[in-house]
């Protein structure tokens, strides 16, 4: 049990990115671990627990390996850095160090193989080109042109106001077909929430 994780208030999805502000001290020696050896680390969402002091009580079984794209050191210890979504994980079994970080042994999950975008998903792709436009997608240089299905459903499931326990089903489809269906069925649903 050798990989660390870092239980966030989020889910991480397959080439999506993540800023992160590092103050802790048990995540301050986990980067320092990772960028020494040229490592990643876990994301899983918090099920309970906060992310700051004790380590999580309760975290998803699904994540998403994190691999550091960038840091910059800022005044007062605090680290900057900016990790990409690599592969999905499922967590076998989880330790609590004494420094209260978690370290696990995890299955990597298999991947389908990207197929090309469809006919049918066409609004999807528009959709995504949006939001490339947003200001906070903008800065995490993500949105735009979407190469397959895969691209398409990571982006949508990690952009859109889905709620927790929506993104890790997401998370745990393998199909992206499939994933790409349900997105739009939860769509559906936000917009059947609106008020008219």
């Amino acid at each position: 049990m050798d990989f660390p994780l870092f239980p966030l208030n989020t889910v991480l999805f397959p080439g999506c990115r993540l800023d992160l502000k590092i103050f802790e001290a048990r995540y301050l020696d986990m980067l320092s671990r990772c960028l020494r050896q040229g490592t990643a680390f876990g994301v899983v969402c918090i099920l309970e627990g906060e992310e700051v002091g004790e380590a999580a009580s309760r975290f998803s079984a699904i994540g998403c390996e994190a691999l550091i794209l960038d840091w910059q050191q800022q005044s007062g210890g605090v680290l900057e850095i900016r990790v990409e979504g690599a592969r999905r994980f499922r967590v076998k079994r989880a330790e609590v160090q004494r420094d209260q970080l978690t370290l696990a042994e995890v299955d990597w999950l298999h991947e389908a193989h990207a197929a090309p975008l469809a006919a049918e998903h066409a609004d999807l792709a528009t959709l995504l080109q949006a939001l490339a436009a947003h200001p906070l997608v903008k800065a995490l240089g993500m949105g735009g042109t979407a190469e397959n299905q895969q691209v398409l459903a990571d982006q949508l499931s990690y952009l859109l106001p889905f709620s927790p326990e929506e993104k890790l089903q997401l998370l745990a489809m393998g199909d992206h077909a499939r994933r790409l269906e349900h997105i739009q069925t939860l769509l559906e649903r936000l917009q059947g929430d609106q008020p008219a």
